[in-house]
């Protein structure tokens, strides 16, 4: 069967940027700018993307565009005979449907507010009752699940048309569209009263703010907007010819990711400093801040919307990227048509998503960690805190262990096409000091994670 291909770089380069870009960069970037003391986390987080996100996206793309595969078949065409690195390929695979079981009621959460702010249910109200609106959307079983529904339905439709005619098309458009909305949202909020005081917040550093938890903070988003050690980047460049180069195109795809990241702190800070509003208010930053600024902003009803309809492009950008991935892999494994991988594997994603849905409402009895926890937790932290960082790992190993791929090849076919290249000077950076920094991100993203109340693996240790 010949491969499906990409009918434009443009598209190539847009639709990996949609992958990355998603609720990552548009929630949980400012609300984590916000608490870790706006200008000096920003820096701190470019640095790793650089350091780590960059390499690791390198790697995923030469391994994809070298095997012609999908995640789950790529190594057994890459690996040597009896080995068995092949067994992450199901791994990866298990992580794309786990990111989808939460992804797809956050991405539900996010086009309820954007059909409610075009109805005008969001503004003209008390702050009281505007505050009150997030916590009765996460009560409302019909409304939790019947929006994680549409954005299943929505995407399976989209893939089923193909590569080029849905997954392609569709995401070029959304992605153009998604950069005009922040941008015209980004001079409207230039324009609010407490826009420098925002930005000076936002963007003027302050290095003394710089400590331990900044650090990690920082290393973990860097590693978790880029949909880094799932396959998600592998499968699109399973999908390119090697006309250009991986790490150039790498460049550019992070480029945007960041662009988008940064201009969605731009249309947040000044409207919070405008209107009063707490930017360390954490995850309910968006929902609940956000939906009190329009609340009180002039025209605060067309602003909400172009701002949740940026919010849903994002997201279903995500969630189309992802679904490729997990229907290119049923395809390869089953042998089954396009159209039939799309109808059995949207209905699978469909129920598996509905205890996240659920988890908030009839059964929230279901509290896996700490008290007042859910599904959506347990799934989140597999994926961000386990899954994420041992798949990225994984990938590396393969191209720098002696019993993997091989250096050699992986840069070749890195450098393969014009544009930037990578030099071998690389190679003990990847061999050595790349491992132990995911390594070390694995460990404290498990050591410290809350998995009852007041008891994390990290409090354990020191108390002893």
């Amino acid at each position: 069967m010949q491969r499906d291909r990409l009918g434009s770089r443009l598209g190539f380069i847009l639709l990996s940027a949609g992958c990355a870009i998603g609720c990552g960069n548009v929630w949980k970037f400012p609300w984590m700018a916000g608490q870790y003391g706006g200008g000096a986390f920003v820096v701190v987080y470019l640095l790793f993307l650089v350091i780590l996100g960059l390499p690791v996206m390198i790697t995923e793309f030469a391994l994809g565009r070298a095997s012609q595969a999908s995640p789950v078949k790529l190594y057994q065409k890459l690996e040597k005979p009896g080995q068995k690195w092949h067994l992450h390929g199901y791994a990866a695979l298990i992580a794309n449907f786990l990111l989808m079981m939460f992804y797809t009621s956050v991405t539900g959460w996010i086009l309820h507010y954007f059909v409610s702010f075009v109805k005008g249910d969001m503004t003209g109200i008390t702050d009281e009752a505007s505050s009150a609106l997030f916590g009765n959307m996460l009560s409302n079983p019909a409304v939790m699940v019947g929006f994680m529904a549409i954005v299943v339905v929505l995407g399976s439709l989209i893939l089923s048309l193909g590569v080029q005619k849905g997954l392609e098309r569709v995401t070029k458009y959304m992605m153009l569209a998604l950069f005009f909305l922040i941008i015209i949202l980004a001079i409207h909020s230039f324009t609010l009263d407490g826009a420098k005081e925002g930005l000076t917040f936002y963007l003027k550093p302050d290095f003394t703010k710089i400590d331990g938890n900044v650090i990690v903070g920082a290393m973990n988003q860097a590693f978790f907007t880029l949909s880094l050690g799932i396959g998600s980047m592998a499968i699109f460049g399973s999908y390119l010819g090697k006309e250009r180069s991986l790490v150039g195109e790498s460049v550019n795809i992070i480029v945007l990711d960041t662009f988008v990241a940064i201009f969605a702190g731009l249309i947040i800070f000044p409207a919070c400093f405008t209107f009063n509003v707490e930017p360390g208010a954490g995850p309910s930053l968006l929902f609940v801040a956000m939906a009190k600024v329009f609340n009180n902003m002039a025209a605060g009803r067309i602003w909400g919307s172009l701002f949740f309809l940026f919010m849903t492009f994002a997201a279903m950008s995500t969630i189309i990227a992802v679904f490729e991935n997990i229907f290119a892999c049923l395809m390869e494994i089953t042998g089954w048509s396009r159209k039939k991988t799309c109808i059995i594997g949207g209905v699978a994603i469909l129920i598996l998503s509905v205890p996240c849905a659920l988890g908030f409402n009839l059964w929230s009895g279901f509290q896996p960690f700490a008290s007042g926890s859910s599904f959506l937790d347990l799934e989140d932290f597999l994926v961000s805190n386990c899954m994420l960082p041992l798949g990225s790992l994984c990938y590396v190993l393969f191209v720098t262990s002696r019993k993997g791929w091989g250096f050699d090849n992986f840069l070749a076919e890195a450098n393969a096409g014009k544009g930037l290249k990578m030099g071998k000077w690389i190679r003990p950076y990847m061999t050595f000091v790349l491992p132990i920094i995911i390594a070390v991100l694995f460990v404290i993203g498990v050591a410290t994670f809350p998995f009852a109340d007041n008891f994390t693996i990290w409090g354990w240790i020191k108390s002893l």
